[in-house]
């Protein structure tokens, strides 16, 4: 059964998102440049100078081929914000470009934010912190599941789980994995290691395959900060502990003492993760 929100928020913004690129320059509009401004809640966070330089060269060549998806400024009268299509912005102000074809849509914050982080899901080239805090948003801010993003997005459940586990880990390996240092897959041998940091540069400084990383992570010693607790744990605690960290996208422990009482403790990597728990716990939209 398809509910609410999915019709009118996840389902929407990737059907909306299809639908606004136009074919044979319908509805197309060319807009300079110096009129348009980026979301300043655009998923995507880097933009490697090599990639954009090799952008800019294919725009010089070709021009922009698919356009910008804009909506009017919120508060620049006669101007525009960027939906969809930062970085080809950003690389035709490189080529010199003095306008860029778009497509205007009158998107509220919220449609503009939902297809803004669908467009870039849909990029091949998201690096995997930006994708994993692409889910999350998907997840927090509008609700969706694991199963609808799984259904609308064409990406298994699995995959975006183990992506969204990313985000326990410590800011260094996070940035490591972001600037292509680290695969997504070194990063999830270290994901359940209390000395992630330690091994993720040994990782780097020797350029450790994966299956070596494996080895390695089974030889190294339990950091003495760890709780011997951790290992008396029952199925039930650590499959919960797994269920909790994926729901939020962080680093999730549940640790029960005697008599029925315990805590469960959240570990966030950045600020923005911070937020995010306040987000949750003011919305009550944990475990939904």
């Amino acid at each position: 059964m398809t509910d609410k929100k999915t019709r009118t928020g996840l389902g929407r913004g990737l059907r909306t998102l299809m639908a606004d690129v136009p074919e044979g320059g319908k509805d197309l509009s060319q807009i300079d440049v110096d009129q348009i401004h980026a979301n300043p809640d655009q998923p995507r966070r880097s933009f490697p100078k090599h990639e954009m330089g090799e952008l800019a060269t294919s725009i010089r060549e070709k021009g922009v081929i698919q356009p910008l998806i804009l909506r009017p400024h919120p508060s620049r009268p006669g101007e525009y914000e960027i939906v969809a299509g930062e970085r080809r912005w950003r690389a035709a102000q490189i080529a010199r470009l003095h306008q860029v074809p778009a497509v205007i849509r009158d998107f509220d914050d919220t449609e503009a934010l939902e297809v803004a982080i669908i467009e870039n899901i849909q990029r091949a080239d998201l690096n995997p912190v930006d994708e994993a805090q692409a889910f999350r948003q998907l997840m927090q801010r509008f609700g969706h599941t694991q199963e609808q993003l799984s259904e609308a997005l064409g990406k298994s459940r699995s995959h975006i789980a183990n992506q969204t586990r990313l985000l326990s880990l410590p800011a260094d390996v996070l940035e490591m994995l972001q600037d292509g240092r680290l695969s997504a897959g070194h990063a999830r041998v270290l994901v359940p290691l209390e000395h992630a940091s330690d091994l993720a540069r040994r990782v780097v400084a020797q350029g450790l395959s994966v299956r070596q990383t494996e080895v390695l992570a089974r030889k190294a010693p339990p950091s003495p900060k760890a709780p011997t607790k951790r290992i008396t744990k029952d199925a039930d605690t650590r499959a919960l502990e797994g269920d909790l960290s994926a729901a939020i996208g962080m680093n999730v422990t549940v640790n029960h003492k005697r008599g029925g009482a315990g805590s469960v403790t959240v570990s966030y990597a950045d600020l923005e993760g911070l937020d995010a728990i306040c987000r949750l716990l003011s919305s009550g939209s944990v475990g939904q």
